[in-house]
């Protein structure tokens, strides 16, 4: 797998894996659409449960981009790779909005079974919203910086720093009392949910990994064409 790290084998080998993706991604969110608006109505929840079919996997790929975006920024910072710089960077818009439509969905689940559509001192919500400027701090740290090198280097760090912020949103509900619920799918016990909710559950939350994969792997072969074309701008320019 090292030896994906250059550019032209990358490009390469996700030539024909990308769009298999997509359809992949298309054909489970179809699948998973399907199911949810399929599946009963909660006892308690009513139909409100059907926001967790987004909820949850927005947030599991919140957490999942973030983890390809730190680790990404490792290795971009210790052994200099460009293209795990551009991964990184790829990483870091999808992650964002996956993040930032698990705080919304959040919020419009809890305000029927909390009664507020916030809780500031709820551990799971603000660990999430840190995570979220994490990701906001990222794009605008790069994008303040003109020198390219400077910016991969300046939020490579800040990639890494974020990483902390990782097990405190997993594990926030197990270490503090919030008003957030348990992990359902991860837990000791085996997943909480019935059948009835845990297969377009985990249906969708694959469709959305796919999804992701799909928007990651395009977006770093959109930036390692990118970088070429400003390569060969700056070399025509000394040339001139």
């Amino acid at each position: 797998m090292f030896g994906l790290a250059n550019p032209d084998r990358f490009l390469r080998f996700t030539r024909p894996l990308t769009p298999a993706l997509w359809a992949l991604a298309v054909v489970l969110l179809a699948a998973a659409t399907w199911l949810a608006f399929t599946a009963p109505e909660d006892y308690q929840q009513g139909d409100t449960v059907r926001i967790m079919f987004v909820h949850v996997p927005a947030a599991s790929l919140g957490l999942m981009a973030y983890g390809a975006l730190g680790v990404s920024s490792f290795f971009a910072l210790v052994f200099r790779h460009a293209l795990a710089d551009a991964a990184a960077r790829a990483a870091a818009l999808p992650g964002a909005a996956f993040t930032f439509l698990a705080l919304v969905t959040g919020s419009l689940w809890g305000k029927p079974m909390w009664g507020a559509w916030w809780a500031w001192g709820d551990a799971r919500l603000m660990s999430v919203l840190i995570l979220f400027l994490f990701y906001l701090g990222y794009m605008a740290l790069r994008a303040s910086i003109d020198d390219e090198q400077k910016a991969a280097r300046a939020a490579a760090v800040l990639g890494l720093v974020g990483l902390v912020n990782l097990p405190i949103v997993k594990f926030s509900v197990d270490w503090w009392n919030t008003l957030h619920q348990p992990a359902s799918l991860l837990r000791a016990g085996g997943p909480s949910l019935t059948g009835e909710f845990l297969t377009p559950l985990l249906t969708m939350m694959a469709a959305w990994a796919a999804l992701f994969l799909a928007l990651w792997l395009t977006a770093i072969r959109t930036e390692i064409v990118r970088r070429r074309v400003l390569a060969i701008r700056a070399r025509r320019a000394l040339e001139a």
